[in-house]
């Protein structure tokens, strides 16, 4: 999408949204190359046992096309939400192509998830089918009786009771199916998100999202796509990060995805990974780096040559940028954005000088700026909010059925204004400097975690009356969580409790959410009416 520079200002100068008005993102990504190119390779996926499957777009529309009959023979129409609760893996991509071309709205779940953040999520949007493996269908049968929108569990491993078989579905299915003609504005994808206070929200996005997310992915990999490129990234399909900054915006451009499931990251096995299968572009966000950073020789032990590496969730230092010259013989372009408006500031070395510890410039088509907060631009080395305007094809439609914490989410005369949550600086030439949060939320591995769902769950824990969540440094996830407790009468702290306690949290919403630091406290610092002073908790540790 990007426009033909050899400067930073020639591309934002140049640049004009091209967004049809009738458009599907499983047409774009899946059916437009398999119809010019067949056999192109469109996925290699290599299994946990080792093995390596290989897809072309050919394949991907004739599963996608079955699956699409398939849920729609068994009830699910235009508008229903379908969750997919899977890791990497060909079905999941293939789901999302599904669900998209039968005018569906995806629901992309983490698979670590708990069966209290499936149930809160699935409830919450009203799915009326999810895609799953069987951990996921273990954590699903406890509580699909809760779930009464749920009528349909595709299992893509054998089925048990109560479920049906993905791919025995799909095999015995059709593979001549036409797409639903849907609108570049209408539903596709909702992604929750945490927030400062109560459950996650559910961001709706149109199918128009995809072609927001272009601009950015294309600078922050120098200039995507190269001839030769091959992208592969860990995070997880469930995760806006994985999903629409490089599976869809790949297969948009035609481009391989690399995909594998790793049961935990690991650096060294990240770079035999992208040796072994050529990839020549990968986002990895800083932990992956910090834990890559940690092994010695690599440029000795494994034959690779990287082309673009770009990271986004946490800002990048010198050291780590340095690292990253040495290592790859390239500069990490660092990126910004959020679930609700994604892929809106980077850097990009082919085009503009790097700058250490400053996320970019806004990416060409979006008018992103440093506001006050009744929406007026603040001047070069101001503090303020970090703020898009609208309209913006990257930016989401609502939360769903949240009214509420949409509109609040934009400032200034006629709410033109998203506001990040974030606070920001503008230098003198027009770069973006991350300052801080403006709201509670974790950064902790790339991952933005919410304190309020984790403290609903703490205080459903028999010991626990009182619970407040914050984030605290450190030195590899830039935070952690950490939990301050006030136990109920009569329970005595101890370390056997607080190991308990955190496996409450693990096991019912997700292990990156659980609190890795637990402490017991006699009271919480509350305000005047009742609310939890996080940065006196905060500045504590």
């Amino acid at each position: 999408m990007l426009p033909e520079a050899d400067s930073y200002e020639g591309l934002r100068d140049r640049f004009v949204w091209s967004v049809p008005e009738r458009y599907n993102i499983g047409v774009d990504v899946c059916d437009k190359w398999a119809e010019r190119d067949p056999d192109r390779t469109a996925l290699i996926h290599k299994r946990r046992d080792g093995a390596v499957e290989t897809y072309s777009f050919a394949d991907i529309r004739r599963l996608s096309n079955r699956l699409a009959n398939a849920l729609a023979a068994h009830g699910v129409a235009r508008g229903d939400r379908v969750g997919i609760l899977l890791p990497q893996a060909p079905e999941t991509a293939v789901s999302h192509v599904a669900v998209y071309k039968m005018g569906g709205v995806a629901v992309p779940l983490f698979s670590l998830f708990g069966v209290e953040a499936l149930e809160y999520r699935l409830g919450n949007c009203g799915a009326r089918a999810v895609v799953t493996d069987a951990v996921g269908a273990a954590k699903i049968a406890q509580i699909r009786d809760r779930l009464p929108e749920l009528t349909l569990v595709l299992r893509i491993d054998e089925a048990g009771a109560g479920e049906l078989d993905w791919h025995a579905l799909v095999e015995a299915a059709s593979e001549d199916f036409t797409p639903v003609d849907t609108a570049a504005d209408d539903p596709a994808v909702i992604i929750y998100t945490s927030g400062t206070t109560g459950q996650p929200k559910g961001a709706l996005h149109a199918h128009r999202v995809l072609l927001g997310h272009l601009p950015g992915v294309e600078i922050s990999h120098d200039l995507f796509p190269q001839p030769g490129d091959r992208i592969w990234t860990p995070a997880d399909w469930a995760w806006i990060g994985g999903l629409l900054d490089v599976l869809m915006p790949a297969w948009h451009h035609g481009v391989t995805v690399v995909s594998h499931r790793f049961e935990k990251f690991d650096a060294e096995e990240a770079f035999r990974l992208i040796a072994d299968f050529q990839v020549r572009n990968a986002f990895l966000p800083p932990t992956a780096l910090k834990m890559m950073r940690a092994v010695k020789d690599p440029q000795t032990r494994w034959a690779y040559k990287m082309r673009s590496v770009a990271s986004g969730g946490e800002t990048l230092g010198a050291e780590l940028l340095d690292w990253g010259r040495q290592t790859f013989g390239l500069t990490i372009n660092e990126f910004y954005g959020q679930t609700e408006c994604n892929m809106i500031v980077s850097s990009c070395a082919t085009v503009m000088p790097s700058k250490p510890g400053v996320m970019g410039r806004p990416a060409p088509g979006h008018d992103v700026a440093v506001i006050d907060g009744q929406g007026n631009r603040l001047p070069p080395g101001e503090i303020g909010l970090i703020a898009v305007r609208r309209p913006d094809p990257v930016m989401f439609l609502q939360y769903w059925n949240n009214p509420e914490a949409t509109a609040a989410k934009f400032v200034g005369d006629g709410g033109d204004w998203l506001v990040t949550g974030d606070q920001g600086e503008l230098d003198a030439d027009g770069y973006i400097r991350f300052v801080g949060r403006d709201d509670d939320v974790i950064t902790s591995a790339g991952y933005r975690i919410g304190p309020g769902e984790i403290e609903d769950c703490l205080i459903g824990h028999p010991a626990v009356r009182m619970a407040a969540v914050v984030g605290v440094p450190d030195p590899l996830r830039t935070e952690i969580v950490k939990a301050f407790i006030v136990l109920q009468d009569g329970v005595r702290p101890s370390d056997q409790l607080a190991a308990e306690i955190q496996a409450h949290v693990k096991t019912r919403l997700a292990a990156h959410e659980y609190p890795r630091a637990v402490e017991f406290v006699d009271s919480l610092p509350m305000t005047t009416t009742g609310k939890i002073i996080r940065r006196e908790l905060r500045s504590r540790g």
